[in-house]
C-alpha cells in the first residue's frame, strides 16, 4: 500500500479549490469557451513571468514544441530536412516535435552531472545541414544555455528550448531567455499543471507568436481565410482561467521543492545512491522530479521494489530512451541520425535513474520518512 504517493494531484489542487471553482463557474457564465479574455490574459501573464513578449497558448506541450518549429519553416528561418540538434535522453515528445515539423531530430549525449544535453558534444553532432538547437530542461534543471547560446552564435544557428519541466527555472535575474522560442507544456503533473491538456510557446518575435497563432487555429488569422495548412490546437478558455488561478503560487511551490531537494540531498547518505548536482544559482532548478542514480539496473529495481515496501512511490524518467523505442526502429538517415544510433550515456541513465517524490505538498515528516528508506536501502 502506497502511503506516500509519487504525487497527489487532489492533494496538489485541494487548497485552491474555491478559486478553480470560481474559475470554472466564471467561464461557463461567460458563454466564450475558446480563445478569450482568459486565454488572452493568461497568454500576456504567463509570457512577462518568463521574460517574453509574447505567448500563444495552444492545446498541449507537444504542439508547443511542433508549432514553434513549424513557424520557424513558415517564415524561412529553417527549412524541411534542416538538422535539429536535441538530447538523447529526452522524452519522446522532443524527438516526435522535429519530426512533426518536417525537421531532422540529431541526437547528442546528455552531461552525467546534469542530465542535460552536453555543450561539449555539440560540434561533433554537426554537419552541414544542422541549422539548429532544441535544449531541454530536464528534471526541473535549466540546460547550460550559456554554452549553448554562445556555441549557437557562432555556428549561425537558432535557439529553441523544451520548457515542458522547468516552469519558473531562470537564469541570474532574468527568467528563461536569448532563444527563438520556449515551449511549455501544463499538463497537470506539472509544476503549473492545467486541469487538462494544456501548452505555450513563448518569444520576442511578434511574427514567430503571429504565425503560430494561426498555425494552432487551422492556418487562419482571417475566420475562413487559411494562410497556412495549420491544425487545432488551441489553449481551451476554461485551462486558462486554472492556470491564472494557479500562476501567482508557482514560485512559493518551487521554493517548498527546493527545500525538499536539499534536504535529500545533504541527509540521504546511502553510498549506492548518486545524488544530483544543486546548481550554484538555486534558480536554475525547480526538481520538476527529484532523480538519483544507482550503479545499475538491478539496483535501480531492487531500490524501487525496497521503497515501495515502504509504501513510497516512485517513477523512472525514462525507461526507454527514444532511439530505442519502437517507433524508431527502423529509423533511416533523414528521419534520426544516424542510422544506427549509439549513445551509452543516455542508455546507462535509462537503467539507472529512478525519481522519488518531492512536490510542495510533501510534509517534513514524510520527507523524514523516504530520507531514512533511502539510507536503509542495502542490496
Amino acid at each position: 500500500m502506497i502511503r506516500i504517493p509519487f504525487l497527489d494531484l487532489k492533494q496538489v489542487n485541494a487548497p485552491y479549490m474555491d478559486a478553480l471553482k470560481d474559475a470554472a463557474t466564471a467561464v461557463v457564465e461567460s458563454g466564450w469557451y475558446i480563445r478569450g479574455s482568459y486565454c488572452e490574459r493568461f497568454e500576456k501573464e504567463f509570457a512577462a513571468y518568463c521574460g517574453y513578449a509574447y505567448g500563444v497558448g495552444v492545446g498541449n506541450g507537444l504542439d508547443a514544441l511542433t508549432l514553434m518549429l513549424r513557424a520557424s519553416i513558415e517564415l524561412g528561418r529553417l527549412k524541411p530536412g534542416d538538422e535539429i540538434l536535441v538530447p538523447a535522453n529526452t522524452y519522446i515528445a522532443t524527438v516526435l516535435a522535429v519530426n512533426a515539423a518536417g525537421l531532422v531530430p540529431v541526437l547528442v549525449e546528455p552531461d552525467e552531472k546534469t542530465f542535460n544535453i552536453d555543450p561539449t558534444k555539440l560540434a561533433a553532432a554537426c554537419s552541414e545541414k544542422t541549422r539548429g538547437i532544441l535544449a531541454v530542461h530536464l528534471y526541473g534543471r535549466l540546460a547550460d544555455m550559456r554554452s549553448i547560446w554562445k556555441f549557437a552564435g557562432e555556428r549561425g544557428l537558432l535557439v529553441f528550448e523544451d520548457a515542458a519541466q522547468s516552469h519558473g527555472a531562470f537564469l541570474g535575474d532574468r527568467k528563461i531567455a536569448k532563444s527563438a522560442a520556449v515551449a511549455y507544456s501544463f499538463y497537470p503533473t506539472k509544476n503549473l499543471g492545467a486541469l487538462g491538456d494544456a501548452g505555450m510557446v513563448v518569444t520576442d518575435d511578434a511574427e514567430l507568436a503571429r504565425v503560430v497563432r494561426m498555425l494552432g487555429n487551422y492556418g487562419s488569422e482571417q475566420k475562413y481565410e487559411n494562410r497556412y495548412r495549420g491544425v487545432n490546437s488551441r489553449l481551451d478558455e476554461i485551462q486558462a482561467a486554472f492556470l491564472l488561478a494557479k500562476l501567482p503560487h508557482l514560485d512559493s511551490w518551487n521554493a517548498r521543492r527546493r527545500e525538499i531537494a536539499a534536504r535529500y540531498c545533504s541527509e540521504v547518505k546511502n553510498p549506492l545512491i548518486r545524488l544530483p548536482e544543486i546548481p550554484a544559482d538555486l534558480h536554475e532548478h525547480v526538481w520538476h522530479v527529484f532523480t538519483v542514480r544507482l550503479p545499475n539496473r538491478a539496483t535501480r529495481d531492487a531500490l524501487q521494489k525496497h521503497l515501495e515496501s515502504r509504501g513510497i512511490g516512485t517513477l523512472v524518467f525514462y525507461p526507454i530512451p527514444p532511439h530505442r523505442q519502437e517507433a524508431y526502429a527502423e529509423a533511416l538517415e533523414g528521419t534520426l541520425l544516424p542510422a544506427s544510433p549509439n549513445f551509452p550515456i543516455a542508455e546507462t541513465m535509462a537503467d539507472t535513474v529512478i525519481s522519488i517524490p518531492v512536490s510542495q505538498v510533501l510534509t517534513d515528516v514524510q520527507v523524514s520518512e523516504i530520507i531514512g528508506a533511502l539510507n536503509e536501502f542495502v542490496c
